[in-house]
């Protein structure tokens, strides 16, 4: 077991808390059962190398040649979004701060919009930026108001069909145009708002509320998810929630926290084991050592008419140079031999030197240093019965 020293730890933690951060990613991210595609394909590729099937190899090789470029086009969305939660988590990223108002002015016009059926679709945006997401919409920048809210949604008004942006204390911009959601389980039932507030909601941290044309009932669309509201007074509570979460700093109740803590303690585990792993392998495995191998002598070209009776030794021991990494890697399955060319056997030579030029089908992160003992001896057999050793023939 190596020596483990305080900064080896700490790299080790970082390791662990990335990799953690990448399930938890990975869990939310839509195009997750393509990645478990891709790794069941690099299994298939590491048995294949197992047992030599050159065919899927070649193939799985070509696959994986182009499997960087296959990852981005997948998961493009999802990488886009997890670089911008980093870029809004290193930056504190602070939105507008609402006013204190703002919550009982949006109560109210949603009641009333309930109440009169109309239709209305409001985003008010979180921490993570939702510009490039977003087509169409009018810049307007009033006041937020009860009569400026309703008059933008009023059947009349052209932009009526359209989301409004709420920002701070200012009424952003209208009629804008929301990504649509393809999640048919959470949509059951609902219209084109619905689906466009779901739609925001699963690509930011958006908090966007619906009201129903057809019901006049309420919903809200937040973290990927639709949740339908008992009305108006329970947006409050929800709204509340939201406007302290989104502030840098704020997080859960601590209750919820531990909850959430809870669910992913295998993940923590998985992602601390991972990271153990990888430094073992990484770190100490990068170290050179050097170590030996009894190594098969193996004799070639042998004279037309000659037969091999014995080498002496039949074997022979191989120094070698290699990283910790590669030993542990390629050390099982690792046959390496030292092949004496026999072909001067026919000039009466008997006893062949051998050099590390000499070791074959070693490892490739593998060096030979030295060979011992660095000469052998054959025995060779002619057609005519009469031996060939080292006492009967020259060096």
């Amino acid at each position: 077991m190596p020596e483990i020293r305080i900064t080896d730890l700490v790299d080790i933690v970082i390791v662990a808390v990335l990799i953690w951060a990448f399930l938890g990613w990975l869990r939310r991210a839509r195009a997750r059962i393509a990645l478990a595609g891709v790794a069941i394909a690099a299994v298939l590729y590491f048995v294949a190398r197992q047992f030599e099937l050159q065919m899927t190899i070649w193939i799985l090789q070509g696959f994986f040649a182009v499997g960087v470029l296959v990852l981005v086009v997948v998961f493009q969305e999802d990488l886009r979004r997890g670089l911008e939660q980093l870029a809004v988590w290193g930056l504190r990223r602070k939105p507008r701060a609402a006013p204190p108002d703002a919550v009982d002015v949006l109560v109210r016009t949603v009641r009333r919009l309930a109440a009169s059926r109309t239709g209305a679709l409001i985003v008010l945006p979180g921490r993570e930026p939702i510009d490039r997401h977003v087509a169409g919409g009018v810049p307007l920048g009033g006041v937020l108001s009860e009569p400026l809210l309703l008059s933008l949604f009023d059947v009349h008004s052209p932009g009526h069909d359209g989301a409004i942006v709420v920002e701070g204390d200012r009424i952003a911009r209208f009629a804008l145009h929301l990504p649509l959601s393809t999640d048919a389980a959470q949509l059951a039932g609902t219209g084109t708002r619905h689906a466009a507030a779901l739609g925001l909601a699963e690509r930011t941290d958006a908090f966007c509320i619906v009201v129903s044309e057809e019901r006049g009932t309420v919903a809200l669309a937040r973290d990927g998810r639709l949740l339908r509201l008992a009305g108006a007074e329970e947006l409050a509570g929800e709204l509340r929630r939201f406007l302290v979460r989104r502030e840098p700093g704020a997080g859960k109740p601590a209750t919820s926290r531990l909850r959430r803590a809870a669910t992913r303690v295998p993940e923590a585990v998985i992602a601390l084991g991972a990271s153990a792993g990888l430094w073992l392998l990484l770190v100490p495995g990068s170290a050179v050592d050097r170590f030996q191998r009894e190594v098969p002598v193996v004799v070639a070209n042998l004279p037309e008419g000659w037969s091999l009776e014995s080498a002496d030794p039949p074997q022979v021991t191989v120094y070698f140079e290699g990283t910790r990494r590669s030993l542990l890697l390629e050390g099982a399955n690792a046959s390496p031999e030292v092949e004496v060319d026999a072909l001067l056997a026919q000039l009466g030579r008997r006893t062949f030197e051998i050099g590390t030029d000499q070791v074959k089908d070693y490892p490739d992160g593998w060096t030979p240093l030295r060979v011992d003992p660095d000469k052998v001896k054959l025995s060779l057999v002619n057609d005519g019965g009469k031996g060939g050793t080292a006492a009967n023939g020259g060096d």
